[in-house]
């Protein structure tokens, strides 16, 4: 029997697949498929987990915790984060209309982005984002002309490299010196971009930002991060007399997809890191600076399942088998990506023995169009038959696309275990969704 990446999903009596409490079979049937499904308690127990273990380990206005939008951005969630006392991140214009449209108070918010247009900059300021983390010297340029022309200061961040390796997929490696993101310290750009802020007038550099990567789990990446980031800001404060009161160090805390990969123990985590930075700024001379963080993937990844319908199983004796099923390349496009590993489920089939190997297919006219190979299912699978793919809820949404013009699938919010409510956080898009935007 396969075994479950996380603790919110089971074998009901059904011998059905249930997420969140709920029968993923009854739920296909309710709202068809292909299905994004979200357990809303499982993000708010995420969000309560990660700001105790920051109250804990610096104190409980010390820290902030910044969910990062790109992992998944609709209305609901920035209602959660609302709710949940949390920031967040936000990458684009269209982040930011989604924030706003849900209320979110965006004095909260961090505008990230390696190329914020001019429209970009103008948006946000508009909107009210309360930081911009500013990538490079000509947006720093930018965004001092357009506060200048305002009459406004802005509250800013400088995004720094700092040269780390997490040691994970290079494609979502972002620390490195070659990165495309921020301002290297080994080659002199963070200090030259440091300078200017300093000497701009409609900016208000309140501190550093850094991201070194995504699913990273027992590494000490984080605690190499700020070690490196506080040795830099000891020496522009030798230099220039300015010490930062905010360090924000990114997210990328990692999460099981697959049985053999352990989940994280956030609390010691937080604990490590702040042992680190303050052993730092105590050899540095430094006060402690507000410490900010930005899980995204682990805040939702294993709160999203997405179920998909068998349309055939295909039988290459010798060779090897397919089962396609009504999704695949446009709801979830990593494996694409990153050959992401991800734990497939007989949802209908949950009870029964697990005795055929097969590569799970979308439908899609590209031959890349696989959601995970070497999956062992029940042999009697058929037409029909409901697949759950596990920890769906980060980078699947968001990523979404309508490659061969196919819509993209409604996203529903699951609360309250078994019997709770199941809630259409985004409507399932239609035909005349497609073509809206078609000029006729």
């Amino acid at each position: 029997m396969t075994a479950f990446p996380a603790t919110n999903i089971a074998i009901n009596a059904a011998g059905h697949i249930a997420f969140a409490g709920q029968d993923t079979v009854n739920l296909a049937a309710r709202f068809g498929t292909p299905l994004y499904l979200m357990d809303e308690d499982r993000i708010r127990a995420n969000c309560r987990a990660y700001r105790k273990a920051f109250a804990a380990a610096f104190g409980k206005d010390g820290f902030d915790v910044l969910f990062a939008s790109k992992a998944a951005s609709y209305v609901r969630l920035y209602q959660i984060m609302t709710e949940e006392d949390m920031g967040v991140d936000v990458v684009s214009a269209g982040e930011i209309a989604t924030a706003k449209a849900a209320g979110y108070d965006m004095s909260r918010a961090c505008f990230h982005g390696n190329n914020k247009t001019d429209a970009d900059i103008a948006y946000g300021l508009d909107a009210g984002v309360g930081t911009f983390v500013v990538d490079g010297l000509e947006e720093l340029v930018a965004l001092e002309r357009e506060c200048e022309r305002r009459g406004v200061v802005q509250d800013i961040l400088l995004r720094i490299t700092p040269g780390i390796d997490p040691h994970t997929y290079e494609e979502v490696a972002t620390g490195k010196v070659d990165s495309k993101f921020g301002s290297a310290i080994a080659t002199g750009a963070a200090e030259a971009i440091t300078a200017s802020a300093l000497g701009c007038h409609h900016v208000n550099l309140a501190g550093y930002h850094c991201h070194v990567g995504s699913q990273v789990f027992g590494e000490d990446v984080f605690e190499r991060a700020a070690w490196v980031m506080l040795e830099f800001a000891a020496k522009i404060r030798d230099d220039y007399g300015f010490a930062p009161r905010v360090l924000n160090l990114g997210g990328g805390f990692g999460v099981p997809y697959v049985a053999d990969e352990e989940p994280l123990d956030i609390s010691a985590k937080c604990a490590a890191l702040a042992a680190a930075v303050k052993a730092a700024c105590a050899d540095f001379g430094l006060d402690v600076p507000r410490i900010l963080m930005e899980p995204g993937r682990s805040i939702v990844a294993d709160a999203g399942m997405t179920l998909y319908t068998v349309g055939s199983v295909k039988r290459i004796p010798g060779f090897k088998n397919y089962v396609s099923v009504d999704g695949g390349l446009p709801d979830n496009p990593r494996y694409a990506l990153y050959r992401s590993r991800y734990t497939v489920l007989a949802a209908s089939r949950a009870g029964e023995a697990c005795d055929m190997e097969a590569t799970v297919a979308g439908r899609c006219c590209e031959s890349g169009d696989i959601i995970q190979p070497g999956v062992m299912l029940p042999a009697g699978m058929a037409r029909g038959d409901i697949l759950a793919v596990c920890t769906t809820g980060a980078y699947n949404y968001s990523m979404a696309s309508n490659y061969n013009r196919i819509p993209r699938p409604p996203v529903v919010m699951l609360s309250g275990g078994e019997g709770g409510a199941a809630t259409v956080a985004v409507e399932r898009e239609t035909f005349e969704d497609l073509i809206r935007l078609d000029a006729r």
